[in-house]
């Protein structure tokens, strides 16, 4: 299949396993220039290396950094350069009785769930806008419109990162 995707620069947030690391394969098998990123430095240079094994040719590469936490997303995207296509993928969820949810665990969830797309989208975009091209993304999840009762949390939060894509669009 021909996503187009030929020459693009992509980076995935929390692409070292799962569906980020499936939508980095694809990128990068299209002959994309991929970025991958998680939080740890080991698991980040593991999945580069499972990456190359399968793809050989491609250009594949990883930034590790916490992205829940603002000045590592600034040391992040001074490395990162510029983009073309902003996949945000990075998410965490807990299930948990709602009366047991503290302030804190809800702040993660934001910091996580919302804040890391929304500081990464605010920074690339205008890039994106000037060179007249450009992909924001968000993986998003059933749970933001069908939020679980015991994942409520985890829902709100997928709600709030589909109103920022849908803002962004």
């Amino acid at each position: 299949m021909d996503l187009q995707l030929a020459d693009k620069r992509i980076f995935i947030s929390g692409s070292t396993q799962g569906i980020g690391y499936a939508v980095a394969a694809a990128c990068a098998a299209e002959g994309a220039a991929v970025t991958i990123n998680g939080r740890d430095e080991a698991r980040v240079a593991a999945a580069v290396s499972s990456l190359r094994a399968t793809l050989p040719r491609g250009s594949i590469r990883g930034i590790s950094a916490d992205l829940s936490d603002s000045g590592e997303v600034q040391r992040l995207l001074a490395e990162l350069g510029a983009v073309d296509v902003l996949v945000n993928n990075l998410g965490t969820f807990d299930v948990a009785d709602f009366s047991e949810i503290s302030d804190d665990e809800w702040r993660r969830h934001f910091d996580v769930n919302v804040m890391t797309g929304v500081r990464l989208s605010r920074h690339l975009l205008p890039s994106m806008r000037e060179q007249r091209w450009g992909r924001i993304i968000f993986v998003g999840t059933e749970s933001a419109v069908e939020v679980p009762g015991d994942m409520i949390h985890y829902g709100a939060t997928k709600a709030a990162a589909l109103a920022v894509s849908n803002g962004l669009a």
